[in-house]
């Protein structure tokens, strides 16, 4: 054997331990371990635990220096984000694309009413409907709902999507079937619209939204979450005395606000509890002549004056209206979204909708990871 040959066997055996070595030093994932993955085209990543990312730190209104807005389209049954610097003109993340996919966090492949709201440890909380109005359309069943529209009404669907995220990127996803959690509620036919909020007497983030019986009438019920929002805690209680549906409760000094939905237009209502107590006033506040929904109020960083956003579904085309306060007994019109001072550079016609603060720095953060451009310096 030549002396060549031994050197080329020598250096073949150092480079297969090498690789052996490497191998042996990945990180392994057992076969039912959820592995993180990233929607490419939305540009969220789903993981298992938040741990890595949390940046525990209550925020205050001086904090802030930017808007969130989530909405979602009818076209997609998905739901998508935008943002804004000012509070007047919002820009797409994603160019007019989806970023929450509704056939990938969903139960019937769609999702919609998409609400967020910043919680006490800084982190973003997202819930929304689990449905897809177009399921049979899309081959994603045979039968226009779920059940039979008679027993259980328009889309009776039973489960609610909740997700956290610290930076708006890395987000944990739950689906919670409610009718399975908790067999007590009986027949349920639909949960529709979640919101969440901050009970601060009992230091829980609470979710509320509208349950519906069998095909009777609608009632909105609360529930307490686990500190990870992956689970409800506590079997769903219903909010007394009012009836109607896409609540909306802002705490404003020491009363909550409650906007809601009756007959198909945006009521108010007040309490010095956060889920009872809630007096309406039967006056419409939204000045609209045609069909409303799902409301949500939000401040004008800065300034007195409350934003309240709501969807004018029965518009052809229809798109969000918005009025404006700063006693709550008042409102001044400021039109429909890109027909008045509300913009959108890159998107038109978003539905049920909600709005919340981002600092500074996240702003630009999310700017720059989605590759668009607001007016920051």
């Amino acid at each position: 054997m030549s002396s060549y040959s031994i050197k080329d066997n020598t250096v073949k055996n150092i480079l297969i331990c090498f690789l052996l070595i490497s191998l042996l030093c990945l990180p392994a994932y057992a076969s039912d371990q959820e592995i993180p993955s990233i929607d490419k085209s939305g540009g969220i990543v789903i993981v298992p635990a938040l741990d890595k990312y949390r940046n525990i730190r209550q925020l205050k209104e001086g904090d802030f220096g930017g808007y969130l807005m989530v909405y979602f389209k009818d076209e997609t049954q998905c739901a998508y984000m935008a943002v804004s610097p000012d509070g007047y003109t919002f820009t797409d993340l994603n160019n007019g694309k989806p970023i929450f996919k509704g056939e990938e966090l969903a139960e019937q492949k769609g999702v919609r009413d998409p609400h967020i709201t910043r919680g006490p440890d800084g982190a973003f909380y997202l819930a929304m409907t689990d449905l897809h109005i177009f399921g049979k359309m899309a081959g994603f069943r045979d039968t226009k709902w779920e059940r039979p529209e008679e027993k259980y009404g328009w889309g009776n669907n039973r489960a609610i999507v909740l997700m956290k995220s610290f930076d708006l990127i890395h987000w944990t996803h739950s689906n919670i079937r409610i009718d399975r959690k908790f067999p007590e509620l009986g027949d349920i036919g639909c949960s529709w619209a979640p919101e969440t909020v901050y009970d601060e007497e009992k230091g829980k983030m609470m979710v509320y939204f509208t349950i519906r019986a069998g095909n009777g009438d609608c009632h909105m019920y609360y529930s307490y979450t686990d500190d990870d929002f992956t689970r409800l805690e506590t079997t769903p209680k219903p909010i007394e005395n009012l009836e109607g549906i896409d609540g909306d409760i802002t705490k404003v000094g020491d009363r909550f606000h409650m906007y809601y939905v009756s007959q198909a237009k945006i009521l108010h209502a007040v309490s010095d509890r956060i889920n009872k107590g809630y007096k309406s006033e039967s006056d419409r506040i939204d000045p609209e002549t045609v069909d409303t929904e799902a409301p949500n109020l939000f401040k004008r960083l800065g300034t007195d004056a409350y934003v309240l956003m709501y969807d004018v579904y029965g518009a052809r085309p229809n798109n969000m209206g918005f009025s404006e306060t700063t006693d709550f007994v008042n409102y001044i019109d400021k039109g429909h979204f890109n027909e008045g001072v509300m913009k959108g550079t890159n998107f038109e016609r978003p539905k049920h909708g909600a709005v919340t603060y981002l600092t500074r720095d996240e702003l630009k953060a999310i700017a720059k990871h989605w590759i668009i451009k607001i007016g920051l310096d």
